[in-house]
């Protein structure tokens, strides 16, 4: 089979577990890295077996140098737009990281930036392919629980996630921005669509810029209530960081993720527990299990996309609707207001 040919830009934190991802997948093959402090990306592909002529701190000599079929934009969320331009204009599809841009606005300039070139465009969203949280979508669409009514998504942790990514601490906009993408992308991949929403923030942590506690309400176009937690604050009992837990109530019955990767669905028949653990590799981090083996199926499905074999999920209208939920919700809590969607 043919592999893609793409190019890396950006070698931080996530750019090793990505890397390991499209390898995975075995459909592309990373030929050319780029990052700013040059050593970095140096660094990154003597790990990966890419020779350093194809090393760069310049992304347009990338560009101009490399024969290539996509990008991977994977560097700090203000480069996004720029870096999408440069690789737009010379006609290659566009993968990048999420959250997709610093503001709705701009979001709604990158989707179009590659429309007019017509190249395609999809965003490395992998929250909502967790194995377990596809099992429970599996679930859902079963209908044995009925019409859905109301639903809660958790992500509640005290993990210290400011340790390995510092930079965090100086965002002006953290917890909606950086783990709400993922929690609002899968409450849409869950319960499809809002008409309105409502967000209240806080700051627990006095020592980072941005909100660490957010709570998101939305108002389904099915009429259900969605209630979306997430926080960086929250000292449980048991932190079983980084698993997001769903509760679903039903008018025939109630469906749950819960701790350890465990669905529980409980209608008239009683209750069927079924536990659903992600696959496990080598070159991912335990304590991100869940989160790093979900980067496999995501980026499987943008690699076959790209070869017009799958439709590609999380493609760039599609995901500029979440980042319509994060800025719409910043817009909420701002105001303290309700917001129409």
């Amino acid at each position: 089979m043919t592999k893609l040919r793409f190019g890396m830009f950006g070698t931080g934190f996530w750019s090793t577990f990505q890397l390991n991802g499209w390898n995975e997948t075995g459909e592309v093959e990373c030929v050319a890295l780029y990052n700013r402090t040059k050593s970095k990306a140096l660094r990154l592909a003597e790990q990966f077996g890419i020779a350093a002529e194809h090393v760069y701190d310049d992304p347009a000599a990338l560009l101009a140098n490399e024969q290539l079929d996509f990008v991977d934009i994977c560097t700090a969320i203000e480069t996004h737009y720029p870096l999408t331009q440069m690789a737009a204009d010379r006609g290659l599809a566009v993968v990048c990281q999420k959250p997709m841009a610093t503001t709705l606005v701009e979001c709604a300039a990158l989707v179009e930036v590659c429309k007019v070139a017509n190249v395609p465009l999809y965003i490395n969203e992998n929250w909502r392919w967790q194995y377990p949280m596809r099992q429970l979508k599996a679930a859902l669409d079963t209908g044995r629980i009925g019409q859905v009514f109301r639903a809660r998504i958790d992500y509640r942790t005290n993990f210290p996630v400011f340790d390995n990514q510092p930079f965090l601490k100086d965002v002006e906009q953290f917890i909606l921005s950086d783990i709400g993408s993922h929690i609002l992308d899968t409450a849409r991949f869950l319960f499809g669509d809002a008409t309105h929403l409502t967000c209240q923030t806080y700051r627990v942590h006095s020592d980072i810029k941005g909100e660490d506690v957010a709570t998101v309400m939305l108002h389904m176009q099915s009429g259900a209530t969605v209630v979306c937690e997430m926080s960086y604050a929250s000292r449980r009992e048991h932190d079983r960081f980084p698993e997001t837990y769903v509760q679903i109530e039903g008018d025939r019955g109630f469906l749950e993720l819960g701790p350890d990767y465990w669905i529980r669905e409980t209608t008239d028949a009683g209750t069927l527990s079924t536990r659903h653990k992600p696959p496990r590799y080598s070159w991912a981090d335990p304590a991100y299990d869940i989160v790093h083996s979900s980067i496999v199926p995501a980026q499987r499905n943008i690699a076959r996309a790209l070869k017009g074999l799958e439709h590609g999920e999380t493609n760039g209208d599609d995901n500029l609707k979440t980042m319509q939920l994060v800025y719409k919700a910043y817009e909420s809590a701002g105001e303290h207001r309700v917001i129409a969607l």
